[in-house]
């Protein structure tokens, strides 16, 4: 009895055995044997359109945004326009209080009249003299003096009209007018506030021109500018409108560089069409500057660029560590790459020539790829299902 029930133990231990070797070598050979269809993550390769944009952030400004000032001080007695009014050029937008001026333009008026009669006066004795000297009755010295009076007296009056034109016009800077036809988008001031004209003039209203017609001024890094020229295409869109999409196009490329914590960026004003006028003044932008567009094109997807066998790594790594060799330039580096090709259950190095890229999917410029050769782009972790092939979805900007 002993013997066959030792028997019976090797025998059950033998069949575990078996099962868990068995359920071992099938769990290894979904995870990391078969075929390599099985291990591999693969797109198939597909015509398109693909498009190069560079993005930057930006602030929608009127074309022309004019700040009206003071020439004069005073205190704000009436205002006649508020915020969004239409206002044409020369339509008044307030009044200061006018005492003051009024007073100076009567005095200067007086003085005018006092130095006048001063003038006739001088003009009658020039004349009395004249006949007194062709009398010999006076000198020639007392002749001079008199003509000398008149000029003095002519010259006052001169200097007496040109301070009362001076009076009469600060009288009239009292009343503040637009200078341009727009919208008034900013009023800084109200009824009963002292406003004072110094050196920096105050802005008392800010006047858009026009907001049917508007601009970006966003800035573009370094590695961008290069791309970009009067007369790209731009989209652009705003937080206000999340869901649409607007057109522009460049307008100027400024060429004063602002640096910022070693940053270098540029200046590019983007002109824009509101006929809606529902982008306001200070919104923000965040703009997409279409640089280069390519239709119908052969297309690998960023991710087959990038991906690199487990070996092709190791072997990369080690030539890192060594000396680099001189001769190629960046641009030839860049504008190479090496994509992986699974056929006949084997994996094949395609060497190709890349164009412009939308940081998904990069144009084939050449190399031996061709429409519906499977690239692969990443490995199948253990565990993980396999996701069959796929053909590339193109996204239209």
């Amino acid at each position: 009895m002993k013997i066959r029930a030792l028997l019976v133990n090797k025998v059950f231990l033998l069949v575990v055995s078996v099962i868990v070797i068995a359920l071992g070598y099938l769990y290894w050979q979904a995870n990391y044997g078969g075929t390599a269809q099985r291990r591999y993550q693969t797109q198939e390769v597909a015509m398109g359109d693909v498009t190069r944009i560079v993005s930057a952030n930006g602030t929608l400004n009127p074309v022309v945004l004019v700040n009206v000032g003071t020439q004069v001080s005073g205190t704000v007695k009436k205002l006649h326009v508020d915020f969004n009014d239409h206002v044409l050029a020369g339509q008044v937008l307030l009044e200061l209080d006018p005492a003051l001026y009024a007073a100076q333009v009567n005095q200067s008026e007086a003085n005018v009249h006092n130095v006048e009669a001063s003038l006739e006066l001088a003009r009658a004795n020039e004349a009395r003299s004249r006949t007194l000297f062709d009398q010999q009755f006076i000198s020639r010295q007392d002749l001079d003096t008199a003509v000398q009076a008149l000029k003095s007296a002519a010259a006052q009056v001169a200097l007496a009209k040109a301070q009362l034109a001076k009076d009469r016009t600060n009288f009239s800077y009292s009343v503040i007018r637009s200078p341009v036809s727009g919208v008034v988008v900013n009023r800084s001031v109200d009824v009963g506030q002292t406003v004072a004209a110094s050196f920096q003039t105050p802005t008392l209203f800010q006047i858009a021109q026009d907001l049917s017609k508007m601009q970006i001024d966003s800035s573009f890094a370094e590695a961008d500018i290069g791309a970009i020229r009067v007369g790209q295409p731009v989209r652009f869109s705003v937080d206000a409108f999340p869901n649409r999409s607007f057109s522009a196009v460049v307008r100027q490329v400024r060429l004063n560089a602002t640096t910022q914590q070693n940053v270098v960026t540029y200046d590019v004003v983007v002109g824009v069409n509101n006929p809606e006028q529902i982008l306001m003044p200070g919104m923000t932008a965040y703009v997409n500057v279409i640089v280069a567009q390519h239709k119908n094109v052969i297309l690998v997807p960023n991710a087959a660029l990038r991906f690199k066998p487990q070996q092709t790594q190791q072997t990369q790594q080690t030539q890192e560590k060594a000396p680099v060799a001189r001769g190629k330039s960046v641009k030839e580096e860049t504008a190479t790459g090496t994509v992986y090709v699974l056929k006949e259950d084997q994996l094949h190095p395609v060497r190709i020539t890349a164009g412009i890229s939308d940081n998904r999917f990069t144009e084939v410029l050449s190399g031996d790829l061709k429409v519906g050769d499977q690239v692969v782009v990443g490995e199948v972790a253990p565990g993980d299902s396999v996701q069959t092939p796929s053909t590339l979805r193109m996204r239209m900007f």
